[in-house]
């Protein structure tokens, strides 16, 4: 396996730039959910730090950015304070509204996919495929923004989710060795647990196409 950029040219140049369309445009939305979300629940920091903007830089940053160019993949940053945000659970509340945002980009990705699977045929043949590849990989990119940022190993989202219920939890990671296990665990999740997640985010993915299209119908036209 070469460079991800080699690979994804070899697929095509619309391959490549849908991809990284969705990875930034999905990141960006996503830590605006966040900041959102800790906004409405009291917490002015993201509004103080800048960061309610969509410039990728402000987000994910250079080495951030750099990483995104050697893998492919990366992430970005929404700084909050939970100490200033207000209800029950509100880490909980910000944490989940970043897999949220996600989840309605999976959503909206599906919409339109389906929809130019339907009536997308008049376009040609390589209009219709290259259309079809972008709403496929906002599909498939978002998934694993719903299923990876779930997962309850820090720093990721779920770990703040589950923190916010289970005390113990919380008190672990707040540790000198809890640090040290939460490290460990995202070490051993990002390698060896990576290429199962990405199988499971292409089954899930094939499947909601594949059970939609059944279920309504669709054919091209």
């Amino acid at each position: 396996m070469g460079w991800w950029v080699q690979d994804a040219w070899q697929q095509g140049p619309v391959y490549l730039f849908s991809w990284i369309i969705w990875v930034i445009g999905s990141i960006i939305l996503h830590e605006l959910g966040h900041g959102f979300a800790a906004i409405r629940r009291g917490d002015r920091t993201p509004i103080e730090t800048g960061h309610m903007t969509w410039n990728p830089m402000v987000h994910m940053g250079p080495i951030s950015l750099i990483c995104f160019g050697l893998f492919g993949f990366t992430w970005g940053l929404m700084p909050i304070d939970p100490y200033r945000m207000r209800g029950r659970h509100a880490d909980a509340y910000v944490a989940a509204a970043g897999p949220a945002v996600n989840l309605g980009l999976f959503v909206i990705a599906t919409i339109f996919g389906l929809l130019w699977i339907a009536f997308g045929r008049f376009a040609g043949d390589v209009l219709y495929i290259n259309i079809y590849t972008f709403f496929y990989l906002g599909m498939l990119i978002n998934c694993i923004g719903v299923l990876f940022n779930l997962i309850p190993v820090p720093p990721l989202d779920g770990s703040r989710i589950l923190a916010d219920f289970v005390p113990g939890y919380r008190r672990l990671f707040e540790t000198e060795n809890g640090r040290m296990y939460a490290l460990f665990g995202f070490m051993a999740l990002f390698w060896f647990g990576a290429s199962r997640i990405w199988e499971a985010v292409y089954a899930i993915t094939n499947a909601v196409l594949t059970t939609l299209i059944h279920l309504f119908h669709i054919t091209p036209i």
